[in-house]
C-alpha cells in the first residue's frame, strides 16, 4: 500500500539528516529537512547494536511481565536548551507470528517528507527506527498498562485502520488541541486514544479523549526573530494554529516525547518510563543473528 512503507533493510546504509532551520534555533522534534551526511561506521555499528540489544531486552520483558506493546521514544536531535531528552515517538508491538513464528518487535510512527509539509506513515523494525543517526544511544520507552493493552497488538497489524486520524499537512510545531495540522508524536497519541476507546472517530474526539484525562502538552519559548526565520526557512514549520496571544507572548505549545512519557505514568495509562542502552559487554551484531 502506497500508504504505509513496509519493512525495509537496508536503511542504515541510506542518507541520514540533520534538522537545521538556517539560522533559526527552533528545536527539530520528530521531523526532517534535507541535509544529507554520510554515517560513520562506528556510528552504524552503534546503531545496529543498540536496536539488537532493545531487542532482547523487550523480549525478555514480553517472556517475563507479558508485555506485547509500548511506546518507544528515540534520541536524534540535542534538545536538552528545551529541557527534553527524546525527539520522536512511535508506538512499538511484538509480532508473534513474524518471521515464521520466531517474532519480532514492530514500530509504526509518523515521519514527514523530507523537509516538505507532507508526512508518511512507516511500519519499521528495530534497526530501521534507530538507524536515522541517533545523539543518544538509548530507547526510551513506557509499558502500556494491560486494560488498555491487550487488544492493540491486532489493530497496529492494520495498515488502513492507523491512517485513520493520519494528517498528511505536517507541521513539525503542531498546536495539540485545533488547526489542520499534525507532527509524529500527535499522531502516536491521537492514535493510541483511537485503538484505545471505540467512542473516538476522528481528531477532534480523540483530542477531547486527550484532554479528559489530563495530556498537558510542553510549551517552547521561541521568540518572534526564531519563529521568522523558521517560518521562511522551513516548509515543515508552521506557527499559523497557534493562538494569536500564545504565539505573540513566544509561547509554543506542542506535543513531545517527554510529555507523552510523563503524561503516560500520571493518567495510569502507562508503566514509569524506562531507558533502554545497549547492555554492557554487549559485541556488534551481525546482521542474521537477532531479529531486529
Amino acid at each position: 500500500m502506497n500508504f504505509l512503507i513496509r519493512l525495509f533493510r537496508h536503511t542504515l546504509l541510506a542518507t541520514m539528516v540533520v534538522a537545521t532551520l538556517a539560522g533559526a534555533t527552533c528545536p527539530a522534534l520528530a521531523g526532517q529537512n534535507c541535509e544529507p551526511r554520510r554515517p560513520s561506521p562506528d556510528s552504524m555499528r552503534r546503531d545496529l547494536a543498540l536496536a539488537a540489544s532493545v531487542a532482547q531486552q523487550l523480549d525478555e520483558m514480553a517472556r517475563r511481565d507479558g508485555t506485547r506493546v509500548l511506546l518507544i521514544a528515540r534520541a536524534g536531535q540535542d534538545l536538552g536548551q528545551y529541557g527534553l531528552r527524546y525527539s520522536h515517538l512511535g508506538i512499538a508491538y511484538r509480532d508473534d507470528a513474524a518471521l515464521a513464528g520466531r517474532g519480532a518487535w514492530r514500530v509504526v510512527h509518523k515521519l514527514n517528507q523530507c523537509g516538505s509539509s507532507q508526512s508518511t506513515l512507516y511500519r519499521q523494525g528495530l534497526a530501521e527506527f534507530f538507524g536515522d543517526g541517533l545523539y543518544v544511544h538509548e530507547a526510551g520507552v513506557v509499558v502500556l498498562k494491560p486494560a488498555i493493552a491487550a487488544r492493540l497488538p491486532e489493530q497496529l497489524k492494520d495498515d488502513l485502520l492507523l491512517t485513520t486520524l493520519h494528517e498528511p499537512r505536517y507541521n513539525m510545531l503542531a498546536y495539540p488541541w485545533s488547526g489542520p495540522y499534525q507532527q509524529s508524536n500527535q499522531w502516536a497519541i491521537e492514535t493510541l486514544a483511537m485503538l484505545a476507546d471505540p467512542a473516538v472517530v476522528s481528531r477532534a474526539t480523540a483530542r477531547d479523549w486527550l484532554r479528559a484525562r489530563d495530556y498537558q502538552p510542553t510549551t517552547l519559548q521561541i521568540s518572534s526573530l526564531t519563529r521568522l526565520g523558521a517560518r521562511l526557512s522551513s516548509a515543515h514549520i508552521s506557527f499559523d494554529d497557534h493562538p494569536f496571544g500564545r504565539r505573540m507572548a513566544g509561547q509554543i505549545d506542542t506535543v513531545t516525547v517527554d510529555s507523552v512519557f510523563a503524561w503516560m505514568e500520571r493518567s495510569g495509562l502507562g508503566e514509569a518510563p524506562l531507558r533502554l542502552r545497549t547492555l554492557p559487554g554487549d559485541r556488534p551484531i551481525r546482521r542474521g543473528t537477532v531479529d531486529i
